[in-house]
């Protein structure tokens, strides 16, 4: 069978492949990676489900495997939360898996870290398979290997690293997703091109009508770039000690951002496409040769729903210190050297970054 694949390369000899295939190439896919024959859980969302989980399951059991019961979850970050996952054990332990039992992702990323987070832990970690079918997942969330949930302190601050088996991302899911969704998956492909490739990011910026009209060849092209820069950067650093830390720019500001509005009111790419705005003005501060309008003019094409004025900017920047990145009580941001090139930096202080704070409140 024909298709596109990124590969990850991982330490100790192991690897995976991320797919671009239609769903109903996963059985094939399942076998090829030397998964089990025989029951597998699929967890999704209200909005997926309708849209895919019959049809995968169809495909499933067509090939002989028997399906449990899937679980549909409500969308929406609020799911990443205790309650949520208490669910997917519950539901797992009572239909009977067993430590072959592959779990299998089916949405965006907020199903993906959920579900990922349920297989690490159930009976010390089931087989996972990602199901990606919003732009976010498929060149960002869905590979690497982060699983979590949120804390009420702050964003996915419970998780765990576990690589999945295989991924499966289906280009064609692309072209129902909701305008919000597809917007906001395009704060992630945009931070790619940004801390990573030049090359890439001025080819977003010219095809930028297309890949708003979701034109398909465009999309095509666009989505594996971006998650063969992500893949590039898991098989350097797996677990976030120096190089990984990069995937985060705009994140540091944007985690506060979800966290102080509450969780929903920001798609997690608009707080994002937000907060690398204020990364942005942080960054030319320290490197004034950075060209700041050819950037901020790209990030101005992500679209926002909702302002940040009514965010206290003394709040906003307390709530940066429950960041993961911070050391030993110092704010680590990521920031841009150069279009393509981001480094991670302690030496930031407060009023640089209340300048980006600014910045970010007046875009």
């Amino acid at each position: 069978m024909a298709q596109d694949v990124v590969h990850i390369e991982l330490n100790g000899g192991r690897s995976y492949t991320i797919h671009f295939a239609p769903f109903r190439a996963v059985p094939q896919l399942l076998a090829a990676a030397g998964l089990r024959k025989g029951s597998c859980l699929i967890v999704t969302d209200t909005n997926v489900a309708d849209l895919y989980l019959e049809k995968l399951k169809g495909y499933l059991s067509k090939a002989g495997w028997s399906p449990l019961p899937g679980l549909i979850l409500p969308a929406g970050e609020r799911s990443k939360a205790p309650e949520m996952l208490q669910q997917i054990y519950d539901h797992a332990l009572e239909a009977g898996i067993d430590r072959q039992t592959p779990v299998l992702a089916l949405g965006g990323g907020v199903i993906g870290d959920l579900a990922g987070f349920a297989a690490a832990t159930l009976l010390r970690g089931l087989p996972l398979v990602h199901l990606p079918t919003s732009l976010i997942a498929q060149v960002d969330s869905s590979i690497g290997g982060k699983t979590g949930i949120n804390h009420t302190v702050g964003k996915n601050l419970v998780g765990a690293f576990y690589q999945p088996k295989l991924v499966c991302a289906d280009l064609d899911a692309l072209q129902s997703l909701p305008e919000l969704e597809w917007t906001s998956g395009l704060a992630e492909v945009v931070k790619h091109g940004l801390i990573a490739d030049a090359d890439f990011t001025h080819e977003l910026s010219a095809n930028w009508d297309r890949i708003l009209r979701r034109d398909q060849d465009t999309v095509r092209r666009m989505v594996m770039q971006a998650a063969a820069i992500k893949a590039k950067v898991v098989s350097e650093d797996e677990r976030e000690t120096s190089l990984r830390a990069i995937l985060n720019f705009g994140h540091t500001f944007g985690h506060a951002i979800e966290r102080i509005a509450g969780y929903g009111q920001f798609t997690h790419g608009e707080a994002v496409a937000v907060g690398m705005r204020a990364a942005l003005k942080v960054s030319v501060l320290l490197n004034p040769n950075l060209p700041y309008a050819t950037i901020d003019s790209l990030l101005k094409r992500l679209p926002v729903r909702n302002s940040i004025k009514d965010l206290d900017p003394k709040t906003l920047t307390q709530t940066m210190y429950f960041d993961k990145k911070v050391q030993a009580g110092r704010l680590r941001l990521v920031l841009l050297r150069r279009i393509g090139s981001a480094y991670v930096t302690d030496k930031v202080s407060e009023e640089q970054i209340s300048a980006g704070w600014d910045r970010a409140r007046n875009a």
